[in-house]
């Protein structure tokens, strides 16, 4: 199942480490470490492998494949002997990665990216392509009336003023190219009304939001303990430093406000309350494309009594990001297959705040992957 992946945001970093990630395993000098779909329990010859996957994007950033390759193997993210074995398929990928379109209204722009993902399909000869976006955070979008109503987006996107977010009109323009859409960010994406109508005539699938990669990773393990023993959760406080690009982009309040909504969801859904505390996200230049997180959790146990637990959580972005990114674009492309339309609720697992009311504790999520990952890797599933 010949599969292209595009990402918005290809010349990032979680992109770049995902490119080299596939290229690394493909080529048998890299363990597939991270990939879910890679895990025993998930692994099925029917859903792409790493092998089928074919990669290209937009980005708004000049700066070359190799150039960034070489920047994450300097700062520790990836291996320098890795990048230099991939350096020739990685830059076989450059001719697929374009400048965003721009100029003239957000159709017209819409229409442009949908040209660039049919002619990256024809040229590879793809079954199909999912389109991910992984570029930077966006403030979310003051309300508009075309947001809900798909004919009323359509004459609005052809007027000069914008109506749609970035991340939005992406998606518009990947259900016009009759692409699935999925959204690793907490932009808006595709969760506006007038979008899920489009990908229902298109008769497409999109999943996101806000992939899980640390500590609301913990967070959907920790919580539902508590919840389980009937411990009272007081408070529940967090401060995250981060470097590199999405930490200088969450510097700014109104992305960094979304981020930090997207990271407390799991404490009300999964413990049925919302405790005291607050998720802080700062920007620490000196850390690059690691992040550290500390967690405070105080708790009330039998009779009153009073306790505290602490958890910190260092990891790198971009390793944590990758292999997930991977698993999307196949599991994606494996649902589209199989005929799924709508909200991809099963890829809760992946997601700090995912579409659709779905479970929020890991453990429930990682079934509901389980059975989903088997139901679209049946060649005639359809649902």
């Amino acid at each position: 199942m010949s599969t292209g992946v595009w990402l918005i945001g290809a010349r990032g970093s979680v992109a770049v480490t995902s490119m080299i990630g596939a290229l690394a395993t493909r080529a048998g000098i890299a363990e597939p470490t991270g990939c879910v779909l890679e895990s025993p329990a998930l692994r099925h010859h029917a859903l792409p492998g790493l092998g089928d996957l074919t990669f290209g994007g937009h980005d708004v950033c000049v700066l070359t494949l190799a150039k960034k390759a070489a920047a994450l193997a300097e700062a520790g993210i990836v291996p320098a002997a890795v990048v230099r074995a991939v350096e020739d398929e990685l830059a076989a990928i450059e001719a697929d990665v374009l400048p965003l379109p721009e100029g003239g209204t957000q159709a017209d722009t819409a229409l442009a990216i949908a040209a660039d993902l049919d002619a990256f399909r024809e040229r590879h000869s793809l079954d199909r392509v999912v389109v991910i976006n992984v570029s930077t955070t966006e403030p979310a979008p003051p309300p508009h009336p075309a947001h809900h109503d798909l004919d009323v987006l359509r004459d609005a996107l052809a007027c000069p003023e914008p109506v749609l977010p970035a991340s939005s009109l992406a998606a518009y323009a990947a259900f016009l190219a009759g692409c699935p859409y999925v959204d690793f960010t907490p932009s808006t994406g595709a969760r506006l009304p007038a979008l899920a109508a489009l990908a229902r005539e298109r008769g497409l699938p999109y999943g996101g939001h806000d992939g899980k990669t640390g500590e609301t990773l913990v967070k959907s393990v920790l919580a539902p303990m508590f919840a389980q023993r009937h411990l009272k959760v007081r408070s529940w406080s967090g401060v995250n430093l981060l470097g590199g690009g999405d930490g200088a982009n969450l510097a700014h309040p109104d992305a960094n406000a979304a981020k930090a909504r997207s990271k407390q969801r799991v404490l009300a859904e999964t413990l049925g309350y919302t405790p005291q505390g607050d998720t802080r996200i700062d920007y620490l230049e000196e850390l690059g494309d690691f992040k550290t997180a500390w967690d405070l959790v105080t708790f009330e146990g039998f009779l009153g009594t009073s306790m505290r637990m602490e958890f910190t959580w260092h990891g790198c972005d971009s390793a944590l990001a990758a292999p997930l990114i991977l698993d999307l674009a196949r599991l994606t492309s494996a649902a589209h297959r199989a005929g799924r339309v709508g909200e991809l609720g099963e890829l809760a697992f992946f997601f700090k705040d995912p579409l659709g009311e779905v479970p929020h504790a890991l453990a429930d999520q990682w079934r509901e992957l389980l059975a989903f990952a088997a139901s679209v890797a049946q060649p005639d599933a359809s649902r």
